[in-house]
């Protein structure tokens, strides 16, 4: 196994084309949603004014996350996942086109933001388990925690790529100009994805929806550790999630680029810290990782919140976006090394639903504490608060403190268990 210099193992990459694609076309996707996804807020800021209206984006996706990220699972276990990922990619492409033809109205209305933000946390919602369980399924397990890192460079690159572009066309330009670039990414990420071979279903035919999301949910809360790392990621985003308040705290600094640089801030750190990661190789007690970094997330955004420079906030950015890159390692490797193949898409569903409806609340909670405070109270309360409870938690599930990759049970079962499947990921 060959390490890039900077720890970077690229072995899943080399060893399965299936990955590879998919990989690629995540990128691809996420290069153009990402710069919709902070246009869409740019874009209601500057048609009501107001932070509560911005922050009330997350109350329309609440139901969606949970509903759908849960029957997502379910779905991801028992249907071809490649028909299903085709399918919502291409569900999501409309809404984009949506968007586009709203942008050029001469006057855009406010409920088509609101109620395609619905429609695209629904429906992502049900893709994101399928692609979840491609990932552990297509990449070896010794090749996880490389897997890991390889997600958190394709997220991060395109974290600081897609916001930079949709910050500054939407400025220059105008919100519609990013929405035809989006249209344009997700043409060439369903080209990939067809390429992809098409998957057999783990869950028995005859076993009901309901009856799979109840076992599912069981085994869930069979494993304290697992719950943890949910709870954890669930309040560290509820708590301390600052990406929806950019445009107004770029507000205080009163220069054109401030905007585009403070949404660069958490990728660029994540990206610094993924791209330096090979000492996680060393850790592996993944219980107290996440913990830490959790918690060095929440410290991070207090600092944004609280500056009065904007390289005081980019840095505090920074340190909060290396911070939550790693815990996405240990707990994306965690997830794939403990969890049975044949379950793997329920227990993504749940994830899935831990860090999408915690920014989603998170962005609700921001805008409204800075309402009825201000914002830099919002945010600075919001980080301290979350170093806090991280820590509560840690004391409350002690089997996730304890959690050790190289003793664990359900550890030792996956690896023999996936060993005898002699499965096609390298293909």
């Amino acid at each position: 196994m060959s390490i890039a210099k900077y720890g970077i193992d690229l072995s899943p990459l080399r060893q399965s084309a299936q990955y590879r694609r998919l990989y690629v076309a995540g990128f691809v996707t996420a290069l153009g949603s990402q710069a919709t996804y902070v246009t869409v807020p740019f874009q209601l800021k500057n048609l009501t004014h107001s932070p509560m209206a911005v922050g009330a984006l997350g109350l329309f996706e609440l139901v969606p996350l949970v509903v759908f990220g849960l029957y997502g699972g379910v779905l991801a276990d028992r249907l071809n996942r490649r028909r299903l990922i085709l399918l919502t990619e291409q569900a999501l492409m409309l809404s984009t086109a949506v968007l586009f033809v709203n942008a050029l109205l001469r006057h855009p209305q406010l409920w088509v933001l609101y109620a395609d933000a619905f429609v695209v946390a629904g429906v992502a919602s049900l893709q994101r388990p399928s692609i979840e369980a491609l990932n552990q399924q297509y990449v070896p397990h010794e090749l996880q925690r490389a897997a890991s890192a390889l997600a958190n460079v394709r997220y991060t690159t395109a974290s600081i790529i897609g916001p930079a572009i949709g910050g500054l066309l939407a400025v220059a330009v105008g919100p519609a100009s990013v929405y035809v670039i989006n249209l344009v990414t997700f043409g060439f990420s369903l080209a990939l994805l067809f390429t992809l071979k098409a998957t057999k279903p783990l869950t028995p035919a005859d076993t009901g929806d309901l009856a799979a999301l109840r076992s599912g949910l069981r085994y869930a809360l069979s494993r304290p550790d697992l719950m943890g790392t949910y709870v954890i990621d669930l309040l560290a985003m509820v708590l301390a999630f600052p990406v929806v308040m950019l445009p107004f705290v770029a507000e205080r600094f009163h220069v054109t680029y401030a905007l585009s640089l403070l949404y660069c801030g958490l990728p660029a750190g994540a990206l610094v810290a993924t791209l330096t990661s090979s000492w996680t190789r060393r850790i592996h007690r993944y219980g107290r990782a996440i913990v830490a970094a959790a918690a060095l997330w929440g410290l991070g955004i207090a600092v944004f919140g609280y500056a009065t420079s904007l390289w005081l906030a980019v840095l505090g950015l920074a340190v909060g976006g290396g911070a939550d890159a790693v815990s996405g390692i240990f707990r994306s490797t965690m997830w794939n090394e403990s969890i049975p193949p044949d379950v793997r898409g329920r227990m993504a569903g749940i994830e899935m639903i831990s860090y999408s409806l915690g920014p989603t609340a998170g962005q609700f909670r921001a805008g409204v504490m800075a309402a009825w405070t201000t914002m830099r109270f919002s945010l600075t309360f919001g980080g301290l608060a979350c170093s806090g409870s991280v820590g509560v938690v840690a004391v409350a599930l002690p089997r996730l403190w304890a959690f050790d990759t190289r003793s664990d049970v359900h550890v030792a079962a996956v690896r023999e268990l996936r060993a005898r499947e002699n499965p096609s990921q390298h293909s």
